[in-house]
């Protein structure tokens, strides 16, 4: 279960340090094998690739008319490796689709994470705390 936000930096050449807290629980259940990919919010999604696997099982399921958002998702995943000291290498494509630039947020989402380039992040949200809040949580408690 990933949770809470980190403040990171992509260092010259893309690559992005993961936080030590999740770091251990990645190479404990994926043995450090992640795969990022496109998210239609304009973030990446990062997953472990045993989620990974059940996530793309479930868009590859989808009926012909979902065959775009297959692209999207499926079509610009890429697998990575975290390396000895936890650091994986985002593409230029990604970090391009992403509009990812040195500053990022990572996102603890439950089963995955989300990667932000952090000025986009943060308008996004000061955006979303503006906004009316979503019906499905009017009748929620917290």
């Amino acid at each position: 279960m990933f949770q809470g936000a980190s403040s990171l930096s992509l260092d010259g050449k893309g690559r992005l340090s993961i936080p030590t807290r999740y770091r251990d629980v990645l190479s404990a259940t994926a043995s450090g094998q992640l795969t990022v990919t496109k998210h239609p919010h304009g973030c990446l999604m990062v997953f472990a690739r045993p989620e990974w696997e059940r996530f793309s099982s479930r868009i590859s399921n989808l009926p012909m008319s979902a065959q775009w958002w297959k692209r999207i998702f499926l079509g610009n995943a890429m697998d990575v490796e975290m390396d000895a000291t936890g650091r994986v290498l985002i593409s230029p494509e990604l970090r391009v689709a992403g509009g990812l630039t040195k500053e990022i947020v990572l996102l603890g989402m439950g089963t995955h994470c989300e990667l932000w380039d952090r000025a986009t992040y943060e308008e996004q949200e000061a955006k979303a705390l503006q906004g009316e809040m979503p019906d499905v949580f009017k009748e929620f408690s917290f």
